[in-house]
C-alpha cells in the first residue's frame, strides 16, 4: 500500500481544515517545498496536493505551489482542487502534476471528466469520490449532491476509472480512525467491468489517527491512504512511515 502524504494550500501556506471547514484552517508550514522536502527525505515518493483556493473558486489556483515542488523534489505529486476546464488541467500537467483528481466536475460536468479519461487515460486521471452519509460533496466540501456514492463510483470505473480516493467528510481531519466500513463496502461491491483492470485502486483518506489504522487498511485491499493531520500533530512518527514504506 502506498503512504501518500498530503499537503493543503491556501494562500501559499501548508494548512489543514477539519471536516472540510474553512473556518478551521491551521496553517502548519508557511513553506510547502520544506514540508514535501521532508516527506522525501523519509522516504516517502507520493504527493497529495490540495488547492484549497482553487476548491473554492472553482479554477487553479496554486499552480506556483506545484510547480515549485515538483521541480525541487522528485515526488510523484496528484493534485486536485478547482479542476474545472481543459485549461485548468494543462496547466497542472505542465506545472508538474504526474496525477489530478477531479471530484466535483465528475458530478457537475460528466462529459468533460470522461474527456479527460479518454484523452489522458485511467493512469493520470483520479476519481475524488468524497462522501457525507454517503452522499456525494462537491466544491471542496462545501455542498452535498444528490449523487450516491457507490453507484457513482461503479459508473466511473464503468467508464474506465482505476484510481479512487474516498474521503468521508465527516472523519477528515479529526484523528477518530477512518472509515474502516466504507472502505469495505466500496472494495466488496464495486466490480470490475471489461476495462480490464484487476480491481479498483482505492485511496483511503480522512481519519488516519494511528500507525496500526495503516496496515488494517492494506489488509483490507486499499492500494494507498492519504495521511495528512496525524502527522502535522506528530500522531504518526515520519519514522515509523519510513519504516513502513521500506518493509513493505
Amino acid at each position: 500500500m502506498r503512504i501518500i502524504p498530503a499537503i493543503d494550500i491556501i494562500n501559499g501556506k501548508c494548512v489543514r481544515l477539519s471536516k472540510g471547514d474553512y473556518s478551521t484552517q491551521k496553517i502548519y508550514n508557511e513553506n510547502p517545498l520544506e514540508v514535501a522536502k521532508m516527506f522525501e527525505n523519509h522516504g516517502v515518493e507520493h504527493l497529495h496536493l490540495v488547492d484549497l483556493d482553487g476548491a473554492k473558486a472553482n479554477h487553479i489556483v496554486n499552480y506556483k505551489v506545484l510547480e515549485t515542488i515538483a521541480s525541487n523534489t522528485n515526488l510523484s505529486i496528484d493534485f486536485g482542487g478547482g479542476l474545472k476546464s481543459d485549461d485548468d488541467l494543462r496547466i497542472a500537467f505542465e506545472s508538474g502534476a504526474k496525477q489530478i483528481t477531479g471530484g466535483s466536475i465528475a458530478v457537475k460536468n460528466p462529459s468533460i471528466f470522461r474527456k479527460w479519461i479518454q484523452q489522458y487515460g485511467a493512469e493520470k486521471i483520479i476519481l475524488g469520490a468524497d462522501a457525507t452519509n454517503e452522499k456525494v460533496a462537491i466544491g471542496g466540501w462545501l455542498e452535498e449532491s444528490d449523487k450516491e456514492l457507490l453507484p457513482f463510483i461503479q459508473s466511473y470505473i464503468n467508464q474506465g476509472i482505476n484510481y479512487v480516493i474516498c474521503t468521508d467528510i465527516s472523519k477528515d481531519g479529526m484523528l477518530e480512525g477512518p472509515s474502516f466500513e466504507l472502505y469495505q463496502k466500496i472494495l466488496n461491491q464495486i466490480s470490475v467491468t471489461s476495462n480490464g483492470v484487476e480491481k479498483i485502486k482505492l485511496i483511503a483518506s480522512g481519519g488516519i489517527s494511528t500507525f496500526d489504522e495503516l496496515p488494517k487498511l492494506a489488509a483490507m485491499g486499499c492500494e494507498g491512504t492519504i495521511i495528512g493531520k496525524s502527522i502535522y500533530e506528530h500522531k504518526i512518527s515520519m519514522k515509523e512511515i519510513e519504516n513502513y514504506i521500506l518493509n513493505n
